[in-house]
């Protein structure tokens, strides 16, 4: 048989031509799973399994992996794995990649993804990665083009915040070229039924120039949460132009669902932009009201230390300051503010049933002590019936749970209230308080105005300080020790206040019927001391032009009681005055005002014509206060009324 005669270069390249489509015949991708296996957990810093590797070489990559498992971290249940997916399908484009220095995908697709998100009491979770996964942040991180899910859901519990819900996710194609990435939330957050939608652009990070587009729409049991904008960067939640709109029953309900610590408040409406940027959302451009207040300004809250950072400045033209009850432990707002729920009515009819009447709602020790806050707050004008102020103003800071109002300050006419406020946490859970107020000059015509009955005019001026320990306002006031001096030269009052103090039955009778009178004030001065929650009257005394009125007794802060006497001295003969006292006595929410029985028991009495004269005034007599004065005629007033009697 003849011999095959081949080309010498036929035998060369032959066994290797043959090897070469040997190995293409027979070569399996899964060889490498071992590989993209350790590369994917190193990055993730947990177990990455992948069933089977499919690689479809070109300019462009297409790299699939099937049923693709991330696991639990340990002490998690290992039988059911963080997430899942049938499949990913990536397209790596190398040109780019080389060019660019990182791992460009134009496209990713992940089929039917699962994820259980799950944190337990302490708080663990198995979607907290550690080092290792955030190793591959910053300038490293792979640029993303088109993100497809395709049947997407995951689980998410969450027993701290009370949440426990199911999201759909998928990739809608919409008519445009660019798809979209639509989310469905049902279940329950903060122990409230959750309900929401979500969509956003596929377009991730390929081009700075193409922000990525957002919709958000939630409702948080009777809380409403909008969100409208788009992002430059939503990887890293930056180059934000959103707004953001709120809207509920009560800003407590927005605590689970924001983060942002926040007093109970009435209902509110709220809408701002929202950014972030070097760990801080920032909430400008604010817009909106609560209760009957507006309200206007920015927040910014930062979560990048220990403790949560909020700072901001706000402002409202006109303020209800019943709206801002909640600060101080009241009720907010009031049973007839509009849009006020019938729970919201009830806690009111309720806190105006009590007998108490100081805010006794104990102070949030965990919340003071888990977040700094620095906010600002200006109102130019308040609103509110016997409500004598006309404008406020507050800078609140709370660091590491000690609380500063430094300054507070009332504008009363031309004058004001203005002071320093200090709450510092205890080793027995409580606030030990300090307060050091200033009464300048306060428009007495505005206080009267308050009370809708007595008419004066004048200025009037004093100093306050009060120290006490308790977890509530009320009980730091029911411990507080300290003083208390007001006082006034010149001016006028009512003559129905200085007439019901001597029981001047004829000519109150007169100003009550609306005969206008006043009587010239030559001076008033108080002075109290305020010892274990008692304030007690050391001096009180009112020189008018034809009366000089004295007061005794004590206020009982703790039991919420008082009793204190009213005396005068007329400086001329009256007709119809009897010389008696006046005993305001009580409770604060019930006080009563009548004259000293003991003193009237063999005079016969007028006392029933006189109750219906005084059942109008009898809950404002005891809220009347006056401040220091600066008048040389008190000093002497002082003097001669407090010098020991003769023996």
């Amino acid at each position: 048989m003849p011999r095959l005669n081949l080309p010498r270069w036929l035998k060369w390249t032959a066994p290797p031509v043959v090897f070469l489509l040997l190995l293409i015949a027979f070569w399996s991708w899964d060889w490498f799973v071992p590989l993209a296996e350790s590369r994917a957990s190193a990055a993730l810093g947990r177990p990455v399994t992948i069933a089977h590797l499919h690689v479809r070489l070109g300019r462009t990559i297409v790299v699939t992996s099937e049923d693709v498992r991330i696991a639990n971290p340990p002490g998690f249940p290992s039988e059911v794995p963080f997430a899942r997916a049938d499949r990913l399908v990536a397209h790596v484009d190398l040109m780019e990649s080389w060019k660019q220095g990182i791992l460009v995908l134009p496209a990713l697709e992940i089929q039917k993804p699962v994820v259980e998100a799950v944190a337990l009491n302490d708080r663990t979770s198995n979607y907290s990665f550690g080092s290792s996964a955030s190793d591959t942040g910053g300038s490293s991180q792979p640029r993303l083009g088109i993100l497809r899910i395709v049947d997407g859901s995951a689980h998410v519990v969450l027993p701290h915040l009370q949440a426990d819900f199911q999201l759909a996710v998928n990739t809608r194609d919409e008519a445009s070229t660019e798809p979209k990435i639509a989310a469905e939330i049902s279940g329950t957050y903060a122990g409230l039924p959750i309900t929401g939608q979500a969509l956003g652009g596929a377009i991730m990070a390929l081009s700075e120039d193409r922000p990525w587009p957002v919709s958000l729409q939630l409702a948080n049991g009777p809380t409403q949460l909008s969100l409208e904008g788009t992002l430059r960067d939503p990887l890293a939640l930056a180059g934000a132009d959103l707004r953001l709109n709120l809207q509920g029953p009560d800003m407590v309900q927005l605590e689970k669902l924001t983060g942002v610590p926040t007093p109970p408040t009435p209902n509110y409406e709220v809408s701002g932009r929202l950014d972030y940027a070097e760990g801080r959302y920032r909430f400008s451009e604010i817009v909106g009201r609560v209760g009957q207040s507006d309200i206007s300004g920015h927040i910014t809250v930062g979560t990048a230390g220990e403790r949560m950072d909020v700072e901001g400045e706000l402002q409202s033209r006109r303020v209800d300051l019943a709206d801002l009850g909640g600060f101080i432990g009241e009720e907010p707002g009031r049973r007839t503010t509009p849009g006020q729920t019938p729970e919201q009515r009830r806690a009111q009819d309720r806190n105006q049933s009590r007998a108490r009447v100081l805010p006794d709602e104990p102070f949030d020790l965990p919340k003071l002590q888990s977040n700094d806050i620095r906010i600002s707050y200006r109102a130019d004008s308040i609103i509110g019936r016997n409500v004598p102020f006309d404008s406020m103003r507050a800078e609140l800071e709370v660091k590491e749970g000690v609380v500063h109002l430094r300054p507070i300050a009332l504008a009363v006419g031309r004058g004001q209230i203005s002071g320093n406020v200090t709450l510092a946490p205890t080793e027995e859970d409580r606030m030990r308080a300090q307060a050091d107020l200033r009464f300048e000059r306060l428009d007495l015509s505005r206080l009267m105005q308050a009370t809708r009955t007595f008419e004066g005019a004048g200025t009037l001026s004093g100093r306050a300080r009060v120290e006490g320990t308790g977890n509530s306002l009320a009980g730091i006031l029911g411990t507080g020790n300290g003083s208390l001096t007001l006082g006034m030269s010149g001016g006028n009052l009512s003559a129905l206040l200085v007439d019901l103090s001597g029981l001047r039955l004829a000519n109150a009778l007169v100003s009550a019927l609306g005969v206008p009178g006043r009587t010239p004030v030559q001076c008033f001065v108080g002075d109290f001391a305020l010892q274990r929650g008692v304030l007690n009257m050391r001096t009180v005394l009112l020189d008018t032009e034809d009366v000089l009125i004295s007061a005794t007794g004590s206020v009982n802060l703790a039991r919420e009681r008082l009793e204190v006497r009213l005396r005068s001295e007329s400086k001329s003969f009256t007709i119809g005055a009897l010389p008696t006292s006046l005993l305001i006595s009580g409770t604060f929410r019930n006080p009563s005002v009548g004259p000293e029985m003991g003193e009237l028991a063999a005079r016969g009495g007028a006392v029933a014509a006189l109750s219906a004269l005084l059942a109008p005034v009898a809950g404002l007599l005891p809220t009347i206060q006056f401040g220091i004065g600066e008048d040389n005629r008190c000093e002497a007033m002082v003097r001669r009324n407090t010098r020991p009697a003769a023996r």
